[in-house]
Parts: structure tokens; C-alpha cells; sequence
């Protein structure tokens, strides 16, 4: 759910891709004051400015090196911690976590459900993690669902993300119903799923909003995002998802619908997710492997987000065969995707899908992923022999504790945070934000 996803400001025809957080409010936060890159905080993985995206990529990059067995710095799991609002809400970035949260602080749902995930992956955060699921309960509309920023209407990836993050913190998300009217987060995101009265090519995919008509259009990053959430599974899912097996389970089961497009109408999630894989299976073989950048105004070009979001999504149900082909794809045209060199998001995004699919991500088309992440970013605890780095492992000397967010770390990461003047720039992540 690009991390993958990855989330910034990509758009499909009648809305975006993913969810967005308003400028306009964002420019008015103390969180909007980007630093310069040389004042970036030492814990933080990337090099870009972090304003709409810190949290979201921080997240990515502990979850991938988490999934692949690699001990992450102390100070990185710190920083992550220390980005937590005392409401339990996390913004997409906060130059100084020394300064409180105002209610100039634009909370940002989908870093909040992604800092939870990654979290309680890592363990020993348990008050954290559960801080962020109440507040996230706090927030809930009252169809269920989520939208980028509290109180904005539902979409099918933001409610998705928070699926997983309630998953991750031991949660049933069928339980978790809305204050008012009762609604489950499924509920919510069944409901933008197009069924048998949509055309028969886009039958099964999710829209990522409803237009101002109530019309929903098929969103080939919004299915991917929904088809992992529908069976319950977050971004660090394994092969065939909580359930496990690496055996192939064959193709997807498209919707049953009638010759009129009756039909279809009553499905499970289990069955939601079944149509929306049977839609991105075809979509995948159409596309030769990958899926197409949503971006209007731009040439048609792949887009390997959500290419990577749609293989791991396709793996936790058990099709592996056709997460495979798109799996081999990615590989075979990893140089063509610029934020695979030193984006941590795009690269977590690739070992969680390398590794659901049951693909290498030490040697991934030839390249270590592993090792491309790792260096992002400060230098590990322990990297597993052959995940990256010569001996296999490595050990940081200025670490201490094990990044539990005690004084001594949040020292380290308030040190190290300057907020700068700057717009910031809206840039590729797994979760597209909405405008």
C-alpha cells in the first residue's frame, strides 16, 4: 500500500490515487517547516526533504528491514517514537518532537497507521501503538472508514493502511465499529468497490473516492491498497498472508455476474478481495507485468509503486504465480525506477514485495536491496549474513538501548532537528496523497 507504499501527490482522472494532506492547512503547521538537508536528523532514513513523507517512509524502511531479519539503529526506531503526538497521532513530519503538538499540527492518519504497523513489528512499544489505535478509533467516520486527515471523508487507501494497522496491533478490524451508525472499516471499504453494474473491464477494482456524483472509477493503486486490506493483512505480509504456504492457489475469482450485470451484489471481504485481485491480474497481464502511472497530464509510463504494491497484495492471497510475473518484472526494470536507488520507501516497498512473493531481496535482479535500504539510513544493529554488508552484520558504536525512546535517544534526535524555511515538494511514496 505504497509503502506503498509510498504517498505524495499522484492523481487518477476524477480523483488522486491516494490520499492528500491540504496544503493550504499543511503551510500553516510548524510541521510544514522542512529543514535543509544537511540539518536532516541523523536517525531519519532518506535525503529528501521529509515534510509530507517522514513519517510514512521511516515506517517503510523499519518494516522491510524488520521483515528480512535486520536489527535496525536504535536512534532510527527513536526518531520514529519521538514523532508520536501526545494524542497518539502522528503528523507526516515534525522537525522538533521537543515541541508539543498544537492544534496547528496536521494529523495525518495514513503516518499514524503506518508508524503503528512498523511499531508493533519492531515490539516493545506497546503503549505507543496502543495510544495511536485509540486515537485512530477517536477519529473514525462514521462509515467506517478514514480519510488522509481527521474529519475528511473516507478513502479506500486510507482506510486500507489503518486495516493493517489494526491488524498489527492485535486488533479485529470487523470489530472496530464507528461511534456512531456501527459501521465496520470493511464496511466502509467495500463500499468502493465497483461491482456488476460497472463496465465489465473495471468490475472488481476499488475507487479510491466516490466523485461528486457518487460515481467510482477504477483506481488501479487504490485496488492494490484494498485487496491486501480486504484479507485483513498489512505491508509486511508473508507469503499467502497470515495464513501462510507458498503453494500457488490459482487464479483469482472474479465477480459472478449475469448477463444484464446483476449480481455480485452481498460479498464478504474475502470475496471483495478475490474480485479485486481477479481485476489487478488482468490489468498486470495487459500492462506486460506492471501497472500505469495514474498522474494526469503525464505520458503513460509504469508505474513501479504500485506494481510492487499490487504483487505483495496478489502474494497474501496465495496467488503467487501471478505476484510472480510482476515480481520478475520489477527486477528486470529496477534501474528504470529512479527512487530504487536511494528512496527508503520505494526500496522497503521492494523487499516487502521481493520477500511476499517469495523472491530474494538480497539479490534482486542483481542487486541487494536490503543493502541499498540499509544505507539510507543510519547503520544497523545486525544485519543477517548475506542481507547486506560483508560480514553479515554490523555493529553501531554510538547506539545505546534498544531505541525505546528514552531520554538519551530523544536527545540524540532533538539535537539534530533545525526547521528551516522551505515549501517542501510533493515526491513519490507509497500512499499518494489526495488534492
Amino acid at each position: 500500500m505504497s509503502l506503498r507504499r509510498t504517498a505524495a501527490a499522484l492523481a487518477a482522472s476524477t480523483v488522486l490515487c491516494a490520499v492528500a494532506a491540504p496544503v493550504a492547512a499543511a503551510d500553516e503547521s510548524p510541521s510544514a517547516q522542512a529543514p535543509a538537508q544537511r540539518d536532516l536528523p541523523s536517525g531519519l532514513y532518506g535525503k529528501d526533504d521529509p515534510q509530507y513523507d517522514g513519517v510514512w517512509r521511516q515506517s517503510t524502511a523499519l518494516l522491510a528491514q524488520d521483515a528480512v531479519g535486520v536489527k535496525p539503529a536504535s536512534k532510527a526506531v527513536a526518531w520514529l517514537a519521538g514523532q508520536q503526538c501526545e494524542d497518539g497521532s502522528f503528523a507526516s513530519y515534525r522537525p522538533d518532537p521537543t515541541e508539543a503538538c498544537t492544534a496547528k499540527t496536521v494529523a495525518d492518519v495514513n503516518a499514524t497507521a503506518a508508524a503503528v504497523q512498523a511499531l508493533a513489528a519492531l515490539g516493545g512499544h506497546g503503549e505507543r501503538v496502543e495510544r495511536a489505535v485509540k486515537w485512530l478509533q477517536l477519529v473514525q467516520n462514521d462509515d467506517g472508514g478514514w480519510g488522509f486527515n481527521p474529519g475528511s471523508p473516507s478513502d479506500a487507501n486510507s482506510v486500507s493502511v489503518v486495516i493493517g494497522a489494526l491488524d498489527a496491533a492485535g486488533e479485529d478490524p470487523a470489530k472496530a465499529l464507528s461511534a456512531k451508525g456501527g459501521k465496520s472499516p470493511y464496511d466502509s471499504l467495500l463500499g468502493f468497490q465497483l461491482g456488476c453494474d460497472a463496465d465489465r473491464d473495471e468490475r472488481g477494482a476499488f475507487a479510491y473516492q466516490p466523485d461528486e456524483k457518487g460515481r467510482l472509477a477504477a483506481n488501479d493503486d487504490a485496488t492494490a491498497a484494498a485487496v491486501l486490506a480486504a484479507r485483513g493483512e498489512g505491508l509486511a505480509t508473508g507469503p499467502g498472508g497470515e495464513d501462510g504456504g507458498g503453494e500457488d492457489r490459482g487464479a483469482a475469482k472474479a465477480l459472478e455476474c449475469g448477463e444484464d450485470g446483476e449480481g455480485g451484489a452481498e460479498r464478504t471481504p474475502a470475496e471483495a478481495a478475490e474480485a479485486g485481485a481477479a481485476y489487478l491480474t488482468r490489468v498486470l497481464e495487459e500492462g506486460g507485468g506492471h501497472l500505469k502511472s495514474a498522474m494526469p497530464g503525464a505520458e503513460e509510463q509504469p508505474d513501479h509503486g504500485n506494481t510492487a504494491d499490487a504483487v505483495i497484495a496478489l502474494a497474501a492471497g496465495g496467488h503467487r504465480d501471478a505476484a510472480a510475473k510482476s515480481l520478475t518484472w520489477l527486477e528486470k526494470n529496477l534501474g528504470s525506477w529512479d527512487k530504487a536507488t536511494t528512496g527508503p520507501a520505494a526500496l522497503g516497498q521492494l523487499v516487502l514485495a521481493a520477500r511476499a512473493a517469495g523472491g530474494d531481496p538480497a539479490d534482486f535482479g542483481g542487486v541487494n536491496l536490503v543493502e541499498r535500504l540499509n544505507a539510507t539510513g543510519p547503520a544497523p544493529v545486525h544485519v543477517p549474513s548475506g542481507k547486506g554488508g560483508e560480514d553479515g552484520g554490523r555493529q553501531e558504536a554510538s547506539q545505546d538501548g534498544d531505541g525505546d525512546g528514552s531520554p538519551v535517544m530523544w536527545s540524540l534526535v532533538g539535537a539534530g532537528l533545525v526547521a528551516g524555511a522551505g515549501a517542501g515538494f510533493l515526491i513519490s511514496m507509497r500512499r499518494r496523497r489526495n488534492r
